[in-house]
């Protein structure tokens, strides 16, 4: 009797070992599938940031060709002021030089 007594209680202590470890289990799988799920989350999170950093960058690229281009195009507009400024000023020295020579054909 106290052997089937001893083996009762065994069984009883095996069974709520078991219960708990099922409970236990039973969390852990929540655990994991909770953790599975924001995995997936995180991932899709990621492929929509590399693709909006990927259409920025596109941007960004394109953003730079057009502000390299306005650059040259002052840079050439700067340029042909200069020159239109030293042709002015070459006139003017041609004019100040055939009054010159007016004046000293008038006197």
């Amino acid at each position: 009797m106290n052997s089937v007594n001893e083996k009762e209680k065994r069984l009883t202590l095996a069974l709520t070992k078991l219960k708990n470890l099922n409970f236990k289990n039973s969390n852990v799988k929540k655990n994991i599938e909770n953790l599975d799920e924001q995995k997936n989350q995180l991932e899709i999170e990621k492929q929509e940031l590399e693709e909006k950093y990927k259409r920025l960058l596109d941007d960004y690229n394109s953003l730079s060709d057009k502000l390299s281009k306005i650059q040259d195009q002052e840079k050439n507009e700067i340029k042909k002021q200069e020159q239109f400024s030293q042709k002015i000023d070459e006139l003017n020295q041609e004019t100040d030089n055939l009054l010159n020579e007016f004046d000293k054909w008038q006197t």
